[in-house]
């Protein structure tokens, strides 16, 4: 760590934080992450101490009150993003937080107008969206080599058999289209480039407004039409992957998400030869929080910004209508 370093403090021990904030840090430049509060001190303590974290605060608002922090990464559960993010900025710090952005697409654009009025960094963390292999998917499809998209197709599918999961909580803001789907989503408007329409929905209940499982029909303003396939648990195990049919030709891509640990992308003209691409290893999460430093310290703009979050979370909102259920 360096005095000129931006200062990065963690709200809870998540499991995700390791992998998706402090093994990057290590290995990025002008970054450290200096400060941990978890809801249990004791905790915050044993994980500030496995992952080598300088400091422990007893909770979260002494950590926003901390002024050797610059920014914050929010990793609490759903329904928590919204309100601490927002306390965040109005203590003066920059704000990484994990998708799904919020609860809900109300949330998304109270949080959407409090970034816009300050001067501060707010970044929804679709780490994908900043390797080189989500960018050359969008690219291919936008550069018109293979005619217009006619049908999109995503998948964000995991085994998550755990019923105590937070992710099972309605409470708590969970359910598969908030945690898989909004990636699902997320990756169909990246490659369209442009809104979908939700058609209709059909969900499979882990419990009373908790989906397990969604699949969504959608609709594009240029014609084309998709569909979108999530769950935490259903009989697709697993499957990580994106299929688009278009004009001239189709691309098939495996493991968007998560391409450091395999990853497969292949398109053809109609007719043609498969053409295999292959990408860089650095992992998703690195790219990402270089992305977030550079925008911090440089002021350079980056993808997933709050106007982009409030967007996703309107289609999230818009599935669980046409499923039948509430949004969040």
């Amino acid at each position: 760590m360096t005095s000129s370093d931006l200062r990065i403090g963690v709200l809870g021990a998540a499991r995700i934080t390791p992998m998706a904030l402090i093994r990057p840090a290590r290995c990025t430049s002008g970054v450290s992450v200096t400060a941990v509060a978890a809801r249990n001190r004791g905790r915050a303590e044993k994980f500030a101490r496995k992952h080598g974290i300088p400091k422990v605060h007893d909770d979260y608002d002494l950590l926003l009150a901390d002024p050797k922090i610059d920014a914050v990464y929010n990793p609490l559960p759903n329904n928590l993003h919204a309100e601490w993010t927002l306390r965040a900025l109005d203590a003066g710090k920059h704000v990484l937080c994990e998708k799904p952005f919020t609860s809900n697409a109300l949330e998304a654009e109270r949080v959407h107008q409090a970034a816009e009025q300050s001067d501060r960094v707010v970044m929804e963390a679709f780490h994908y969206r900043y390797h080189p292999l989500a960018q050359r998917l969008r690219d291919l499809v936008a550069s018109g080599e293979l005619g217009k998209p006619l049908f999109i197709e995503t998948w964000m599918c995991i085994p998550l058999p755990l019923p105590r999961d937070i992710r099972y909580r309605l409470d708590l803001g969970g359910g598969a289209t908030m945690d898989t789907g909004c990636y699902a989503i997320h990756l169909a408007r990246t490659i369209a480039g442009e809104e979908p329409t939700v058609v209709s929905a059909r969900a499979k209940l882990a419990s009373e407004g908790v989906d397990r499982a969604m699949e969504a029909d959608i609709r594009f303003p240029s014609g084309a039409e998709g569909r979108i396939n999530c769950s935490l648990w259903s009989w697709k195990i697993a499957k990580i992957a994106a299929a688009v049919k278009l004009e001239g030709g189709e691309i098939r891509v495996l493991n968007p998400i998560v391409p450091q640990l395999f990853h497969g992308l292949k398109w053809r003209k109609t007719g043609g030869a498969w053409t295999k691409e292959k990408f860089p290893k650095k992992a998703t999460y690195t790219y990402q929080l270089e992305a977030f430093r550079d925008a911090v310290v440089e002021g350079r703009p980056f993808i997933t910004t709050t106007a982009e979050a409030v967007k996703t979370m309107q289609v999230v909102d818009a599935v669980y209508r046409a499923a039948g259920m509430s949004p969040r």
